[in-house]
């Protein structure tokens, strides 16, 4: 009997409860977006990484944070130092200039690199031929409706796009690591050295080799540095998540709040009959709360599938700048958020609603 009240209390004001239903599937849709703006950035940088086929990075004392690269600090030659230690089949410098946050064009000796990684996997043209030439990614390339042959204009400085690659290896953007050096008067410099050893068992080894060096450089394996990249060590990103999901349970109170208030006021003489019937305040609370809890997962629905076609229009649109994800994983906990609103926003209409005096709501015009 329940159930059946509260559908045809829906059905009754269709525009109301799809209007409710809407605006609770904002929040869900505004943090599903968020989380999948954040994880799909951060596994997009962990793949490119994870593609450079080394086993230690180091980078300069001056980085900050997780995610921050190093400036132009170190020099060449302790590349070439590393490289002098035992167990270490190849130290790779690369330099990385930011152009677009969060996109970075990266400065690399492409021959040693290579030999690191495995090289990059072409899908048009090939390798750098003169000093000018720049080699971006299937994403970059869809993002700025570029092709090889092309021209892209960046620091300043005219580029010729000799190669299109697949995604996934250090850098969207490369270009030759001593051009780049010039470009940022970092004659000499790089930013980050890439360590490749010659047995998976040695690198902890070689890690300490280093360390006892006293280089003063900051130095993990790369394993450890990809673990890093966590939306919970990243300064910012969790608190500002948590705004948004309070934001949504505010959203979800008021929504249902207001929606609830003026469906008791419509139906004043409805509840009146009920309670003449011999209803209880507890069924009257109960029609309410389930209600807005069938709104609640109205709007959950509604805003997982708006996510989807955000996620569609973000890839669409800059799929090298914001790499979006669908997570998931977060569905359920949208889901709870925009539940929680949506009771707590019906708590007093439904209260209101069952403290009414029968015999007055019967007189209700």
């Amino acid at each position: 009997m329940t159930g059946r009240l509260v559908w045809e209390n829906l059905k009754h004001r269709p525009m109301l409860t799809l209007f409710s239903v809407l605006l609770m599937g904002i929040p869900v849709t505004l943090i599903l977006a968020l989380v999948g703006l954040t994880q799909g950035l951060l596994q997009d940088s962990q793949r490119r990484q994870q593609g450079t086929g080394a086993d230690i990075i180091i980078r300069a004392s001056t980085a900050s944070g997780v995610v921050s690269f190093s400036s132009a600090t170190i020099p060449e030659k302790v590349a070439a130092k590393i490289e002098e230690q035992p167990h270490v089949k190849l130290a790779v410098g690369v330099l990385n200039h930011s152009i677009d946050p969060p996109l970075v064009i990266t400065g690399v000796d492409l021959a040693r690199f290579d030999r690191m990684s495995g090289g990059f996997v072409y899908k048009k043209g090939g390798p750098f031929k003169s000093p000018d030439d720049m080699l971006i990614d299937e994403a970059y390339a869809a993002q700025t409706h570029k092709t090889v042959g092309d021209t892209v204009t960046l620091l300043n400085h005219a580029w010729h796009v000799a190669g299109i690659i697949e995604p996934g290896k250090l850098a969207r953007i490369a270009v030759q690591l001593g051009v780049l050096q010039d470009l940022d008067a970092a004659t000499g410099k790089i930013g980050q050295i890439y360590v490749k050893v010659d047995d998976a068992a040695n690198i902890d080894a070689v890690v300490k080799e280093l360390d006892a060096l006293e280089t003063g450089y900051k130095i993990n394996t790369l394993e450890e540095y990809v673990a890093m990249w966590t939306p919970s060590k990243i300064s910012g990103v969790k608190e500002f998540t948590v705004v948004i999901m309070v934001l949504g349970v505010v959203i979800g109170f008021l929504v249902v709040g207001l929606s609830m208030y003026m469906s008791v006021l419509q139906r004043t003489r409805e509840i009146g009959i009920l309670k003449s019937l011999g209803a209880s305040k507890g069924f009257i609370l109960t029609i309410i709360e389930v209600e807005a809890m069938l709104l609640g997962v109205g709007g959950t629905v509604l805003g997982i599938v708006m996510s989807f076609g955000a996620c569609w229009l973000v890839r669409t649109l800059v799929p090298a700048s914001i790499p979006m994800i669908v997570v998931q994983s977060w569905w359920p906990i949208a889901g709870l958020i925009t539940l929680l609103g949506a009771g707590l926003g019906a708590l007093y209409p439904g209260l209101n609603a069952a403290r009414q005096d029968p015999i007055e709501a019967l007189a209700y015009e």
